[in-house]
């Protein structure tokens, strides 16, 4: 059971804390997705546990084992970086290969994870090409297939895509999500900055901020009911509006007036030890529609995005300085200029108190 248990895992630079209390538990045959904005520690917290940097405070155990002090090459994890780091002299093949001759396996057992590796990744064809004969996707997946022979217990992918062309991305993309298919007990953490790929690859995601973790879960559960603002506005492209209101009617729908005028009304029930708290409303732009009845929100458009499938409409600020994102569908003509008004369906509508979801 290739279980992974992170326990108060902190780590600090002399006086500077980077990582601090540190709670995850990672069940065999998990893809965990580590995600936050830049700096936060994601790359930091994956090589404390390929054992590249060393964990400060708490404990990281693998199988019921803890790990804290034992070598790189004795944790059973196999490690796939940004760079791809082949061997220019070296075929596919041979790349593939070199770390289980350096092991001294015998040649058949090479030779044997080395085919079953390419066939995972469709390498086949490419087993006697160096590396200059192969195109970035290609050498990526030379890349993973090193790490595939070592059959370790856990796989740490460090941003693995982002030296590739967005279409390589998409394709590579794909195939990765594809080898979690082939090899479902196999244990994966993923570090990246890309939504796209811990909303499509993930069974779970990590959001790191604030030398913590913000919030763990399935890509729907942070889309859908985020824990705090900063998830609320880290998931999701263009991020959740959110906008200041005051609690004015409550129950199984609570009533926000809005600063700037208008009226949401939410699912997220509420008593009357709410009413009068000053909050602030979370709608995602894809949420919004447009209304000529009561609307959360009036303004005039500032500026449009046609991007095909759908237009994004971004609103002048108000008085009190926010502003707002609405992604209509289909392409929205001559919209620039106009007062639009917009309404969302209450259990679409979030609600937070001083940073944290009322949901909670």
């Amino acid at each position: 059971m290739s279980e992974l248990n992170l326990t108060d895992v902190a780590k600090s630079y002399g006086p500077v804390d980077v990582l601090k209390n540190i709670n995850l538990d990672i069940e065999q045959g998990e893809l965990i997705v580590f995600v936050g904005p830049s700096g936060c520690g994601k790359s930091t917290l994956l090589r404390m546990i390929a054992g590249l940097e060393k964990i400060t405070g708490g404990t990281l155990e693998i199988e019921g084992q803890v790990m804290n002090d034992v070598p790189p090459a004795q944790r059973g994890i196999a490690m796939v970086f940004q760079s791809y780091a082949l061997y220019p002299h070296m075929t596919v093949r041979e790349n593939m290969a070199f770390a289980l001759k350096i092991a001294k396996m015998p040649a058949t057992e090479i030779d044997a994870a080395v085919e079953r590796a390419a066939q995972i990744l469709q390498l086949d064809p490419f087993l006697d090409r160096l590396p200059k004969a192969l195109s970035g996707g290609q050498r990526q997946r030379v890349a993973i297939g090193r790490a595939i022979v070592r059959d370790p217990k856990v796989y740490l992918f460090d941003e693995p895509l982002s030296n590739l062309d967005a279409a390589l991305r998409v394709a590579t993309r794909i195939e990765i999500a594809r080898l979690k298919e082939a090899m479902p007990d196999s244990t994966m953490i993923y570090v990246t900055h890309d939504q796209v790929e811990a909303m499509t690859l993930a069974s779970r995601i990590v959001v790191l901020a604030n030398k913590g973790i913000a919030q763990v879960g399935t890509p729907l559960e942070l889309y859908e009911t985020p824990d705090n603002e900063f998830v609320a506005q880290f998931i999701g492209s263009p991020s959740m509006n959110l906008l200041p209101g005051k609690v004015t009617g409550t129950g199984a729908m609570t009533t926000v007036e809005l600063a700037s005028g208008g009226i949401a009304v939410s699912a997220v029930p509420t008593d009357e030890n709410d009413l009068g708290k000053q909050v602030k409303i979370g709608v995602r732009p894809e949420d919004f529609a447009t209304t000529d009845d009561s609307a959360i929100l009036t303004g005039i458009v500032d500026f449009t995005e046609a991007l095909g499938e759908v237009t994004l409409l971004y609103f002048e600020k108000n008085p009190e300085g926010d502003a707002a994102i609405a992604k209509l569908p289909g392409v929205q003509r001559d919209m620039r200029g106009q007062t639009v008004s917009v309404t969302a369906a209450p259990e679409k509508v979030h609600l937070f108190h001083n940073g944290v979801s009322m949901r909670m």
